[in-house]
């Protein structure tokens, strides 16, 4: 039975991952740093395949080190900066 949760925080400067067991007690987690794009000043943008890869990576990461397998992921919470408008598949 799945009772895992995985937690996605995709910020300004990293995407991290991190699993929580049943009693939401973190087992594992990952994070890897995004590159930052100023277009001009006061702007920054980033590109949203590599927000898109970091999820995938960091999660696929953290579920290895909590040594669970993708079957034991009850539920999937996503946080996000605001103002960013990705179409997650």
């Amino acid at each position: 039975m799945a009772e895992h949760i995985l937690a996605i925080d995709q910020g300004t400067t990293s995407t991290r991952a991190i699993i929580f067991d049943s009693s939401a007690t973190p087992i594992a987690s990952a994070q890897t740093e995004l590159t930052q794009y100023f277009p001009r000043r006061g702007w920054v943008e980033h590109d949203p395949n590599e927000i898109a890869e970091s999820a995938i990576s960091v999660s696929e990461q953290a579920i290895s080190r909590a040594g669970v397998t993708p079957n034991d992921i009850a539920a999937i919470g996503i946080a996000n900066q605001r103002e960013t408008t990705i179409v997650w598949e």
